[in-house]
């Protein structure tokens, strides 16, 4: 399954960007206002819950400095990632496009299609205000 949701400019250079999505901690401003919980659990892993909707623990996948941020789950039981892509438009705005990638099967595509895009988007819309 994939999810991409469209492309947001930031009123921030890619560097800015990159260095605010490194810092995990930083993910807490992003999320949605249903969130039920968020931890930071080391230096690059952090787990969060909406509520209504099981925990989820993200690690540091990835890092190519100022173009790219990957976070995926720290489990295997249920693999997949969070692509954060950063293109450069100027020295102060890029644009950001986030993507997810995961392996499942079709009924439980079908029940989290919805929620995934609706937390991607809120992030996305989210990093426009940082």
């Amino acid at each position: 399954m994939h999810i991409e949701v469209p492309k947001k400019t930031i009123e921030k250079s890619n560097q800015e960007v990159f260095e605010f999505l490194v810092e995990v901690k930083n993910f807490e401003s992003l999320m949605p206002e249903n969130i039920d919980k968020f931890e930071v659990i080391d230096h690059d892993t952090f787990k969060f819950a909406l509520k209504g909707m099981p925990e989820i623990v993200l690690r540091m996948k990835e890092k190519q400095p100022h173009d790219k941020v990957v976070l995926g789950a720290a489990s295997d039981k249920l693999p997949f990632t969070l692509t954060a892509d950063i293109l450069s438009v100027d020295d102060q705005n890029s644009e950001i496009v986030l993507s997810f990638s995961g392996e499942f099967n079709a009924m439980m595509a079908m029940m989290i299609k919805g929620p995934i895009t609706n937390l991607m988007n809120t992030l996305s819309e989210n990093l426009q205000k940082i």
